[in-house]
Formats: C-alpha cells, structure tokens, sequence
C-alpha cells in the first residue's frame, strides 16, 4: 500500500522564503533515510506557499512544526491511499 502524505503551509508576510529554506533545511533532513519513503517533493506557490508530498510504503512519518513566526496560518496535513496509477 502507498500512502502520500501532502503537508501544505502559508508563510506569514514576508517570510515565504524562509519557510521554504525551513522545509529544505529542517523538514526534508528529517524524513530523508526514514523507513518506508519512497519519495518526496517540495513545491512553492505564489502567497509563500510550501507543499511537501512524501510517498510511504506504509504509516507515514508526521513533518515536524515549523516555527511560528514563519506560519500565516497553521499548517495543513492529509493523507492519501494510492487507489490508481498508470
């Protein structure tokens, strides 16, 4: 079974680039040699949006909280099972 784990967040005004050096530096790190991943990706989006979809044969590992002063809002998660792929 593959699972992909999407975590979304918006970066507060003006701190877009350090939430995305955050992801690289510190969320990435982290889940890098993790059992079970079998992918991951980083996407910025325009609003200092950051997405990180790390793809998991099996239970996923939770992307740590980045630090509050980066966040606009709080971050979201979710999950999905792989139901198709071609």
């Amino acid at each position: 079974m593959t699972v992909a784990m999407m975590w979304e967040a918006r970066a507060a005004d003006g701190r877009g680039a350090g939430l995305a050096s955050w992801a690289r530096e510190t969320a990435i790190p982290a889940l890098r040699g993790s059992a079970g991943l079998e992918r991951l990706e980083l996407f910025g989006a325009p609003g200092g949006r950051v997405l990180l979809i790390a793809w998991w044969s099996g239970e996923p590992v939770p992307v740590a909280e980045p630090p509050a002063e980066l966040l606009g809002r709080p971050v979201h998660r979710w999950s999905f099972v792989s139901e198709h792929v071609e």
